[in-house]
């Protein structure tokens, strides 16, 4: 590890212990079940590594998606659900593999950006699709709330595509999917929705992460671009010579 990254190794370490305490207090007071206890640590713990870059976030998501999904079919949110069981655990050991083969030597994955078209191709595909699912989403006479759930559910698939390719850009997506979680829970909790008030408080958390997230990946690019150059210079002086 160089000194470079030792100051971000601290400020990793620092951002998921202070996860992972407030997480434990909330869910010891708010948590109904040791199942609810289980759901809401095991997605903050998985959060906070996937923003300090480290692929241990996918193994611990893997029982999350389990998990919430179950509380998501006891409160109607089948598009929560289908999400979890058929995209977040197959991607989730498909990005487990990703991940370990760009490993850099401090641990943490290598991080990278999108290009200014690629952003807006992204952003397209996401109106379009949330469109179209939530249409889908209201023929079924006991959906609650389709667009919102579409919603959520069409920024889940491409963020979670963008986290295993490594960009940056997955964390603003994941900030507006946060937002638009917390929404549709906080009808759940008005309607009396099992464990609705645990998931606003587990989703606030996933907010406040992914805007450190943010932070923390477009530092890890500007690492990544210089270090780029510095290797390319160091190749034509070599070649020069």
């Amino acid at each position: 590890m160089t000194a470079k990254t030792l100051p971000y190794a601290r400020i990793d370490l620092a951002w998921l212990m202070l996860l992972m305490s407030v997480g434990s207090v909330l869910s010891t007071v708010l948590s109904t079940s040791i199942f609810d206890l289980s759901v809401f640590l095991s997605g903050i713990l998985c959060v906070g590594l996937i923003a300090i870059g480290r692929r241990e976030g996918y193994l611990i998501g893997l029982y999350n998606s389990l998990a919430y999904s179950i509380l998501a079919y006891s409160n109607g949110l089948y598009g929560e659900v289908y999400l979890n069981l058929f995209f977040f655990v197959p991607t989730g050991i498909i990005g487990y593999v990703l991940w370990q083969r760009h490993t850099t030597s401090s641990q943490t994955v290598a991080m990278r950006q999108l290009s200014g078209f690629q952003r807006a191709f992204i952003a397209a595909v996401c109106i379009v699709c949330t469109g179209v699912l939530g249409l889908a989403l209201q023929l079924n006479p006991s959906q609650n709330t389709p667009f919102i759930d579409a919603t959520t559910s069409v920024l889940s698939v491409v963020a979670t595509f963008l986290m295993m390719g490594r960009y940056k850009e997955q964390w603003l997506l994941y900030i507006v999917l946060n937002v638009v979680t917390i929404g549709m829970w906080y009808l759940r909790v008005r309607a009396g929705g099992e464990s609705s008030d645990l998931m606003v408080l587990m989703w606030s958390l996933f907010l406040l992460n992914a805007l450190f997230g943010y932070w923390r990946w477009h530092q890890g690019t500007k690492q990544a671009t210089a270090l780029n150059t510095a290797e390319n210079t160091a190749e034509g002086v070599c070649d020069a010579v």
